[in-house]
């Protein structure tokens, strides 16, 4: 069951979040697979702008005659049969484009991509679905999963992700033609977050759509528009079609329209798009406009003020007389406006007036969203989202009630701590490099430290100083470099999977109902450890069985262990993914050696990885190939010799049911199994 809650902000965890929100999603996302919404934080160097009226800047039809054209806007508001989702294989639309998209659409977006989820497991990179858009002014939303690329990547990387992001296009205009949808939007696909670099990403995508509409038969949209809200990505898109799909073309749409612009710069006119109202920002003489109403301020009731002067030597002195004996409604004072060519004057009525202020600015904001709706210029309050900014919280919705509740548990000791240390374990901290430790001297500042331990086999990075507010971020700086590092490693070793297998990496994770045999058998495994069991997944991997099967053959195993590993939240799926690593879930004491840690029963494990102060404990179910085994030490890092011969050596090491492999193919994850602690 999806479990959802908010956590108020105030003091010190707002200018946290307000600092490093965006992180602090990613983190959420990360560990315990819960989307994090922020409400009424303005976020440091994000500046909230009105949306600029969609833009041309080329158009072309292919020989299919299917429009292709290349637009700057934002598909948040895009008027088109359907918008296309740069989406992560999860559905979690918690950074970039998705979760634009899944702000301004509403929580059903979210809410339907986590129930499909549920019913179908993980897209595969390359695969997209369709679902209900919610509130975007759209019928349908396109999720696709573009690959995603290291933070520099190589041309290796390029090359190996071209395929897979000609196939996401694939994808999109397949849904295109089972919908028939006569418009779609489409924005430029794993460049961004995904790290596709921009020119390679805008001539694939335009070769696929390309490609596509030459061999395919059947239904064809009216026209594939290619949108992006910033400048670079709209040129780049623009460049592409223009090469691609008519290098014989003398003159883009968009050099036409800039020399248009350039032409009418005198008129001095902007239309924008704030919401479902149109804005328009005019150079010219405010007495001489013909509205509906016109904004005045004003000093008490006395017009002397540049503006006042200019409405009243137009208006007439009548303006002033009724002034002085007109009622005031708050701040605002309503007068005919006589020989001025509206209907009403709106004076907003100051008693200190500071001409130029950001007290000024904010108050004519809040009076125009107040302005009567029989005036015709401005609409009610209502109209907008809301009659109050928000208050500041974060809204935490994750795949189960468990999960939710451990990424609270997690955050409230985070933003709320006093005692100006964090003290972060996790073993890929030894995977930190030159690029990680030169961001860590980066992030330092005055009277923050720094220091890294390896203590018996557990790394840990522990974060000092004053104020704690510093000292939070700092660590949640940490905590994102530990993201990125997490999602490279996974990459690599899918990729290391794929070369092994020639087959995509793929997996599932079921739950297995309370009512089953499969879930009261292990029941009686749990209980002696005094433990409850809430949840049970099952795992199907079948690169990872592939694996497992080859790796049996080779060591001649016939059968395997049932056995258990003790797992942090953050990792579970990575373990449903990529199989286990000795980075995953160090023990407390590595006494038989630095590989892959195994039990063979469940109070066993709570001795072997203790979890102090933990509400729910996490346990891994996995067939163990432990073969002929030896007894462990400290140090090992392969297992000892069977005899004279070194290149012969011992499948697994252990002691006192102890059980530890060395290649992580040697284990399979079965089962995901989340207890609950019954004195917690």
């Amino acid at each position: 069951m999806e479990g959802r809650l908010d956590i108020p902000l105030n003091g010190p965890s707002l200018n946290i979040v307000r600092q490093c929100g965006r992180a602090l999603c990613d983190i959420l996302q990360s560990k315990f697979g819960c989307v994090a919404t922020i409400d009424g934080v303005d976020f440091e160097g994000q500046q909230k702008k009105p949306t600029v009226a969609p833009e041309k800047r080329f158009d072309v039809k292919l020989h299919s005659d299917v429009q292709v054209s290349v637009w700057k806007g934002d598909l948040t508001n895009f008027l088109v049969d359907a918008v296309v989702n740069a989406a992560n294989d999860r559905l979690q639309h918690y950074g970039g484009l998705a979760l634009a998209l899944s702000t301004v659409g509403g929580p059903k977006i979210q809410s339907d991509s986590d129930d499909y989820i549920k019913r179908h497991g993980p897209l595969n990179t390359g695969e997209a679905i369709v679902s209900d858009p919610g509130s975007l002014p759209c019928k349908k939303i396109i999720h696709a999963v573009g690959p995603r690329l290291p933070v520099s990547p190589f041309k290796s990387d390029v090359f190996h992700a071209e395929p897979l992001l000609q196939k996401a296009i694939k994808s999109i205009l397949d849904k295109v033609k089972e919908e028939r949808l006569n418009t779609v939007a489409i924005p430029a696909i794993s460049s961004g977050l995904f790290n596709y670099p921009l020119p390679d990403c805008a001539n694939t995508i335009v070769k696929a759509v390309k490609a596509y509409y030459e061999q395919s038969a059947g239904y064809r949209p009216k026209e594939i528009l290619f949108v992006n809200h910033d400048e670079p990505t709209v040129r780049e898109m623009e460049r592409a079609c223009h090469q691609i799909l008519a290098p014989n073309k003398s003159k883009t749409y968009s050099q036409a329209a800039r020399s248009t612009h350039s032409s009418d710069a005198k008129n001095s006119t902007l239309t924008v798009q704030l919401g479902n109202v149109h804005l328009t920002l005019k150079k010219g003489n405010i007495e001489d406009q013909q509205t509906d109403v016109i904004v005045n301020t004003t000093y008490d009731r006395d017009l002397s003020g540049v503006i006042s002067r200019a409405l009243l030597k137009k208006a007439g002195y009548e303006m002033q007389r009724e002034m002085h004996k007109a009622h005031q409604s708050g701040c605002i004072i309503i007068t005919n406006a006589y020989n001025l060519p509206c209907k009403a004057v709106h004076h907003v009525v100051f008693s200190e007036m500071r001409y130029g202020t950001t007290n000024q600015i904010a108050l004519m904001v809040d009076f125009m969203m107040c302005c009567p709706a029989e005036t015709g210029s401005f609409p009610h309050r209502d109209d907008f989202h809301g009659s109050r900014a928000p208050s500041p919280r974060i809204s935490l919705s994750g795949p189960s009630d468990e999960a939710t509740r451990e990424a609270e548990r997690w955050l409230q000791d985070l933003l709320f701590k006093t005692d100006g240390t964090v003290t972060i374990c996790n073993n890929f901290i030894q995977h930190f490099g030159q690029k990680e430790h030169l961001h860590l001297s980066r992030i330092m500042k005055k009277g923050l430290s720094i220091a890294e331990f390896l203590h018996k086999g557990r790394a840990s990075m522990i974060v000092n100083g004053n104020p704690a507010e510093d000292v939070v971020v700092a660590g949640l700086q940490v905590e994102a470099m530990l993201c990125n590092i997490q999602r490279e490693f996974v990459r690599e070793e899918e990729n290391a999977m794929f070369v092994m297998l020639s087959q995509t990496v793929s997996f599932e994770r079921k739950m297995v109902e309370q009512s089953t045999l499969e879930f009261t058998h292990r029941l009686s495994a749990f209980k002696p450890a005094g433990l409850r069991i809430v949840k049970v997944d099952k795992v199907e991997n079948a690169a990872l069985k592939q694996l497992f099967d080859l790796k049996k053959k080779q060591l001649g195993c016939s059968t395997a262990q049932q056995m258990f590993q003790c797992i942090p939240a953050q990792f579970c799926e990575m373990v449903s993914h990529i199989g286990f690593h000795a980075e995953f879930a160090p023990p407390d004491d590595p006494a038989y050696g630095e590989g892959i840690y195994f039990a063979s029963t469940v109070k066993r494990a709570m001795e072997v990885w203790k979890e102090p102060n933990s509400e729910y404990v996490h346990f891994v179910e996995a067939e163990v190939l432990t073969g002929s085994s030896a007894g462990g030490k400290r140090g090992l890092i392969l297992p000892p010799a069977v005899g004279t011969d070194p290149f012969t050596l011992y499948d697994s090491v252990g002691g006192h049911e102890i059980s530890v492999v060395f290649s992580g193919y040697q284990a399979l994850p079965k089962y995901i199994i989340t207890c609950k602690i019954h004195n917690v």
